[in-house]
């Protein structure tokens, strides 16, 4: 533990946009560099306060409540909401503003849960946050209320099996990963997996909504939310990367997709391990909100218990709140 542990439990970034952090056919922000720079900020804080190596164990409830504009001005907002003995959940709260004015509003908020790590990747005891302010004791209430919730959508999600007797509409997407994104750990940063995951949902909405009556809309495809993003195994430099995406579940104007990330190595492919899973909500965005979708109606066994299990999550996940972000922009 460093000398400064304890010290800051804030942190806040800011930067301007670039053209790589646009969608595809530059409406707007891609949601996958959001969930970077949730990653980054959160991550940030996390080792301020712990003063050791941290690992993203979670991120929760990502509502995209709207897109941010490219060559927006962002503000990336992150704070310590309470401890464990060696994990931190970590409130993290993007906003953006247009450069001529200077006004910023809130974009999404969620929270992440970091573990900290020793110099032989055990984990690290973290010092002990104590609330201060009101938003910091409603913030904490917040945080331990979600706890218990958590474990049972994490429990039902991990107990879903994938095997190839589907017929669902699905991608896949597989490739090495490069030096150029991983951290001082010799691992992929959690904010790149979270990319790759938007990207792989991006391309599976995508093809799904070209099947559809109208297939121009096919390249309006958005991530609205990110839910329970799951870190159970770290990804190495060097890795064989494998991700697939597949539609579980629509609604007249949304579709419902798992995504699931494998690693191996290449010299094995076939040896892989899951090494993060997520489920994640697309919508084809018009001129005037979400459009229709084309709608999956699934028949194979495997397919339909799928379906099934989105829409129990979906009950589960109406009992937690979204994060207040007036709450978490408060001193």
């Amino acid at each position: 533990m460093g000398e400064t542990a304890g010290r800051d439990d804030r942190i806040t970034l800011r930067f301007m946009t670039t053209p790589a952090d646009t969608a595809a056919g530059g409406r707007s922000v891609a949601a996958g560099s959001v969930m970077e720079w949730i990653d980054k900020a959160g991550y940030a804080c996390a080792v301020g306060w712990s003063g050791a190596y941290c690992v993203t164990a979670y991120v929760g409830n990502v509502r995209h409540t709207r897109p941010i504009p490219p060559g927006s001005l962002v503000e990336v907002q992150a704070r310590i909401i309470h401890t464990g003995r060696s994990s931190m959940h970590v409130a993290v709260t993007v906003c953006s503003a247009d450069v001529s004015d200077h006004r910023y509003s809130p974009a999404t908020a969620c929270v992440l849960i970091f573990v900290a790590k020793d110099a032989d990747g055990a984990k690290a005891t973290v010092p002990v946050w104590e609330p201060l302010t009101a938003s910091d004791r409603q913030l904490a209430r917040i945080a331990l209320e979600r706890i218990e919730l958590r474990t049972e959508i994490k429990t039902r999600m991990l107990a879903e099996e994938f095997t190839e007797a589907t017929a669902a509409p699905r991608t896949t997407l597989r490739f090495l990963v490069p030096p150029s994104v991983v951290n001082w750990g010799g691992k992929a940063h959690g904010g790149t997996v979270m990319r790759w995951i938007d990207e792989a949902g991006y391309a599976c909405a995508t093809a799904w909504l070209g099947q559809g009556p109208e297939p121009a809309a096919a390249d309006s495809a958005i991530a609205v939310y990110s839910g329970g993003i799951h870190f159970l195994n770290p990804v190495r430099i060097g890795d064989l990367v494998e991700l697939e995406a597949r539609v579980l579940h629509t609604t007249e104007r949304s579709m419902h997709l798992s995504v699931l990330v494998w690693s191996a190595d290449p010299r094995h492919p076939r040896e892989r391990s899951l090494t993060t899973l997520c489920q994640t909500i697309f919508v084809a965005a018009g001129d005037h909100g979400a459009l229709p979708v084309p709608q999956w109606d699934p028949e194979l066994p495997e397919d339909r218990r799928h379906a099934e299990h989105v829409t129990e999550l979906i009950e589960l996940r109406k009992q937690i709140a979204p994060l207040p972000v007036d709450l978490t922009l408060r001193a």
